[in-house]
């Protein structure tokens, strides 16, 4: 199956990471308007090709991850060619009915909301098809297979892709600033800060993992190491008494609501 990229921002490249990492020879199209699109294609050993219709011409499935203002001009050059085509598109704010009106209702589609961790294939992806994806033999079963190299994915309905976005999207963001500042405390109490990091991320991997694997809820897991009197629980309620736990609900607040104002 030949993969092409249209477009080759951030998410783009994150993806492609992920693949190549579970195939080095997979084929892979790609186009973009910038020199870095190009430079990374040359570096990954990519096929860039000159156009966005010869990524649609010489690819199975489509990757539509241009930015969202582009579709209009990038659907006008690939939709005579998107005949027997899968088109997954992971355009920010960009639905199914507005996909199909610029590039044809006769066209499987799906729309995927990854996030960055796709990039070593432990990423967290909703998708949801249309209609005539849906009725193609095989089509949904392909993209599912796509999808599930790169991480885990669910199939939710278009109504909450702004719930999504916030809690698997955006994220990343907010537990990247969870970690730094944990590990600027440790900096302060004189631990180096690249000593600092690694201690946490690995504390939240194994926290993680035990979340996963526990039939306890995070608060219940979180009582148990939190000992009557001990420095556990003093940090607990501490951090609860400054707000952490209302601030986190306000950031998935605002996420959203910037989400919705976009779609």
């Amino acid at each position: 199956m030949k993969i092409g990229f249209i477009g080759g921002g951030q998410m783009a490249q994150a993806m492609i990471d992920g693949l190549l990492t579970n195939d080095s020879k997979q084929i892979i199209n790609i186009h973009g308007g910038s020199s870095r699109t190009k430079n990374y294609a040359q570096v990954r050993g990519l096929n860039y090709v000159t156009s966005n219709e010869l990524v649609a011409k010489e690819s199975d499935v489509i990757i539509l991850a241009c930015l969202p203002q582009h579709l209009s001009v990038v659907a006008d050059e690939i939709k005579q060619a998107l005949s027997n085509k899968t088109i997954i598109s992971v355009l920010g704010g960009v639905s199914l009915a507005s996909l199909a009106a610029h590039l044809g209702n006769q066209v499987a589609i799906s729309r995927v909301l990854p996030n960055t961790p796709v990039n070593v294939n432990a990423g967290t992806i909703a998708y949801a098809h249309n209609q005539y994806l849906l009725n193609q033999e095989n089509a949904q079963e392909t993209v599912e297979k796509f999808l599930a190299q790169l991480g885990s994915i669910y199939q939710v309905s278009e109504d909450q892709f702004s719930i999504f976005s916030a809690l698997a999207g955006s994220s990343p963001a907010f537990i990247d600033l969870f970690i730094d500042a944990m590990a600027q405390a440790g900096v302060k109490y004189g631990l180096p800060k690249d000593q600092a990091i690694k201690i946490v991320t690995q504390t939240m991997l194994g926290t993680a993992l035990q979340v996963q694997n526990s039939n306890q809820t995070p608060r219940e897991l979180a009582a148990a190491v939190a000992s009557p009197g001990g420095s556990t629980i003093a940090g607990f309620l501490a951090m609860e008494e400054y707000g952490l736990p209302t601030a986190i609900v306000k950031g998935i607040d605002a996420t959203i609501a910037k989400d919705q104002a976009v779609d």
